[in-house]
């Protein structure tokens, strides 16, 4: 079966490379590495936003929330990134589309001015650090099993695999190996859902569906428990406001929506993937709802694996594992390439141009663009070897963007002008308020004080004091004169 696979992986990987290569010589300009040209049709908009957050996470982790804890494991995903896709295509897409621009900091430049866009990227960027490292960390752990050898060895590996097609292409490889990894990872989540249901109800769905709804305790399809409803539900509460609100101001996100030919391509795209996202985020709720059956002792971590290894005969394990590898890869190029584009865009190239009296040419933006993933890439390997304290801090680093950009993002969108030094005190103190609770280790607001009475989720009050500390400055400064843009 390992040769088997190992064959099968080869091929698989010189197809991505072949992808690659093609999707480079659509590649002439910034537009066209960054955003495909802004070109791509409503059915490959659709599918590089599914594959988009089909990761590691969507895949392994979700299983183990929920053969732990119950439905409430999926609050995050599927369920949450489901819902920020729908609010994109309502809210979000059309509006953000029409300005034109290449990244989100640009639209907080337009709004905000200058020092906004440097805070923006400063927040962006460093967030995707530790949700990178996850995905190599998780895919490098499963050759290590299949394989032996140090996982570190194996992370360097992945990463220097899954870089190099992206590195030719841009968003054209992206979307176009997006395609081929999405059937991949529906073929095998259909492959183990089917097996699943076969093996719980010994060949009878209707069997298999009355084990799934009778065999769990009755702790795994309750949102709150009584004796900690308040706590619980605010917990609900903050974990979707986390994977619902704060993934709309997000890069790889809004690189799709701008990628779109037209707006109304982009709205369609995301309520098509929404629709797609939560039906393919079903069968990793499934496997976690099956582990209490196939299980004799549910482990922490690893669930999804374990059950797939017992259920499923070697021709069906390859096409499963392969399904593992084309998600972890879809998720972490896209990853790799938001912060990059940001890191390129914003923070290195003005610099540049600030020292030089010539523009520069497209060819020179490019090689930029090029560097910055290559960067991106080092740091985030760096972050997956060096040891498990510092991976699971700044890994925590997804919900920056809702508690430091979410309020001036959405209202920047339908409300202006308004002071720049509104988004800029938004910012500063959702972060400064998240950092302090990181640094401590509290999960709840305060939680030396007051977790004994309620313990309240940090994202949601530091979100809350974002939001305020944007009122007061709309209050205390100026309105500028230009309603659109201030640079």
């Amino acid at each position: 079966m390992l040769l088997a696979f190992t064959i099968t992986l080869m091929i698989y990987m010189l197809t991505m490379y072949v992808i690659g290569y093609v999707a480079s010589r659509r590649v002439s300009n910034v537009d066209d590495y960054v955003l495909a040209g802004r070109s791509l049709s409503l059915g490959l908009t659709t599918v590089t936003m599914v594959a988009t957050w089909f990761g590691a996470e969507s895949l392994m982790t979700t299983t183990d929330e929920v053969a732990a804890n119950g439905w409430r494991g999926a609050l995050l995903d599927p369920i949450g990134i489901s819902l920020c896709l729908v609010l994109t295509g309502l809210f979000i897409a059309a509006p953000m589309w029409r300005l034109n621009v290449l990244t989100i900091p640009d639209f907080f430049r337009m709004r905000y001015g200058k020092l906004s866009e440097v805070l923006c990227s400063l927040v962006l960027v460093p967030s995707y650090f530790g949700w990178i490292a996850a995905q190599y960390v998780a895919l490098a752990t499963i050759l290590s099993q299949l394989y032996g050898g140090s996982t570190s060895w194996w992370i360097i590996l992945v990463a220097l695999a899954g870089t190099g097609y992206s590195l030719m292409g841009g968003m054209w490889s992206i979307t176009l190996t997006d395609t081929l990894q999405l059937g991949l990872i529906l073929l095998g989540r259909l492959v183990r859902g089917y097996q699943i249901l076969n093996t719980i109800g010994d060949g009878s769905l209707v069997m298999a569906l009355t084990q799934l709804r009778t065999q769990p305790p009755p702790s795994f399809w309750r949102l709150t428990d009584p004796e900690t409803y308040a706590a619980d539900l605010l917990s609900a509460v903050s974990i979707l406001a986390i994977g619902s609100l704060g993934n709309l101001p997000v890069q790889d996100l809004m690189q799709r929506v701008f990628s779109a030919r037209s707006p109304r391509v982009a709205c369609w795209a995301c309520y098509l993937a929404a629709a797609g996202y939560l039906t393919m985020g079903m069968l990793p709720i499934l496997a976690g709802l099956a582990a209490v059956s196939l299980l004799k002792t549910v482990p922490e971590e690893g669930v999804l694996i374990l059950i797939a290894s017992r259920i499923l005969s070697p021709a069906l394990l390859i096409i499963f594992l392969l399904a593992i590898v084309s998600a972890v890869l879809s998720t972490m190029v896209s990853a790799v390439m938001a912060p990059a584009a940001v890191l390129a865009h914003n923070l290195i190239q003005p610099g540049l141009r600030a020292k030089s009296s010539a523009e520069g040419s497209e060819r020179a933006g490019l090689r930029l663009q090029r560097w910055c993933v290559v960067g991106i890439t080092c740091a985030s390997v760096a972050l997956a070897l060096s040891g498990r304290g510092a991976f699971e801090l700044v890994q925590s680093a997804y919900a920056m963007s809702l508690v430091g950009m979410f309020v001036p993002f959405v209202v920047g969108i339908y409300i202006y002008p308004l002071p720049g030094a509104a988004a800029n005190a938004s910012v500063v103190v959702g972060i400064l308020c998240w950092l302090v609770h990181v640094i401590c280790g509290w999960s709840s607001f305060a939680e030396p004080w007051l977790a004994q009475r309620l313990a309240i989720p940090h994202e949601l009050v530091d979100t809350g004091f974002s939001a305020i500390a944007f009122l007061m400055a709309c209050w205390i400064f100026p309105t500028p004169s230009n309603p659109v843009a201030h640079s």
